[in-house]
């Protein structure tokens, strides 16, 4: 019976260890398998959205939801040490005759958590061999999650101030909740079109950073943005779309860069529905009388278009590549809705219009 609870104290260890590794460590995306953390992560999530569309008030569900992300990383970590404390106290409770006084298992667990923590009352003492040694090795694991983990916490909140600089100063371009139409408008309006490309650039390394953070560390997807009415997947639907309206639709120089910006976003898409079993269904999610009007604004403001039809059919092809990819995103993480993202009976028109009306008065 020792050399079972030995084993099983193991195993547990070596469980954990390997989900703080995986999770923490390994810069690139790990699966799901054997993976404790992300099955809280991922049903937590559920549990806490279903509570969450419990409220009725807009601005106190966002402030609910947004708790989820903070308070994830907390039972992560508490997680991890109670996991550790009770595959240690398993190991202990099979070395009882190594411990004095001879320890049941609710004090074999105590003195894990005594040894884990470092506090080392001196209540309970190892006497034989191999406790002694797990004793230290509990100790060391102790400083090592502690240590290991603040780093993370510092990497993950980095990466959410880079992210969300980023979709702060896209808003004053693009609106809130923001446009891909909008965005390309405004440009025209303020007669800078020609760094249009310059956006699209400064988009692709955001992108970036947000693909290898976020792919690597999958509990960056659920912290929401700290200003309303955006958030960091809204932003990456409109960068997406405005890339898509460039190649499709716009009579520009600028194609290549919409080109790049594109097929990074997909590559993004196609990832992050590969770790979150998203399906793709093939559908545009933009309706015709959607892409007319978004087509009359932007001829509207000035800029050579292509013929509609073959724009219309262009759009609706390479947008049907990454759309519903991109609302299931939308869905998933219950963001506040934008245009042609998300739920999109209420966007928020009268932000989007006040900025035309200042973009506008700034022309005249």
């Amino acid at each position: 019976m020792a050399a079972i609870f030995v084993t099983l104290g193991f195993v547990v260890v070596v469980l954990a260890f390997g989900d703080i590794f995986q999770s923490v460590i390994v810069p690139r995306p790990a699966g799901r398998t054997l993976r404790p953390s992300a099955f809280i992560s991922r049903w937590g999530w559920r549990a806490w959205r279903w509570a969450g569309h419990r409220i009725g008030d807009n601005e106190r569900r966002e402030d609910f939801l947004g708790t989820y992300a903070p308070l994830l990383l907390v039972t992560l970590l508490i997680f991890w040490v109670a996991m550790l404390m009770f595959g240690y106290g398993l190991i202990f409770y099979g070395l009882r005759s190594e411990l004095k006084p001879e320890a049941d298992f609710s004090t074999a667990l105590y003195f894990a958590g005594t040894s884990l923590l470092t506090i080392g009352y001196g209540d309970v003492v190892p006497v034989g061999g191999a406790a002694r040694i797990v004793s230290l090795l509990a100790g060391a694991s102790g400083f090592g999650v502690v240590a290991i983990v603040t780093t993370f916490l510092f990497s993950i909140f980095g990466a959410f101030q880079t992210r969300e600089a980023f979709v702060v100063v896209f808003t004053n371009r693009a609106g809130a909740p923001p446009s891909a139409v909008e965005m390309i408008e405004t440009h025209a309006r303020l007669q800078i079109i020609a760094n249009l490309g310059t956006t699209m650039r400064e988009s692709q390394l955001w992108m970036a950073q947000v693909m290898e953070t976020h792919l690597a560390y999958p509990v960056l997807t659920y912290f929401r943005s700290t200003h309303d009415s955006i958030s960091w997947i809204a932003v990456f639907g409109t960068v997406l779309d405005a890339a898509t309206l460039t190649i499709t639709t716009l009579d520009v120089p600028y194609k290549g860069e919409a080109l790049i910006l594109n097929r990074l976003g997909r590559h993004f898409m196609n990832d992050v529905a590969g770790y979150f079993h998203f399906d793709a269904d093939g559908d545009a999610g933009v309706e015709r009388g959607e892409f007319d009007l978004a087509y009359d604004r932007l001829g509207a403001a000035g800029l050579p278009l292509h013929d509609r039809d073959t724009a219309w059919k262009q759009f609706s092809e390479l947008r049907s590549t990454y759309a519903s990819k991109l609302n299931q995103m939308a869905q998933y993480w219950r963001i506040p809705p934008a245009q042609w993202v998300g739920d999109r009976s209420y966007i928020g028109a009268h932000q989007t219009i006040a900025l035309s009306a200042e973009v506008a008065a700034l022309i005249d």
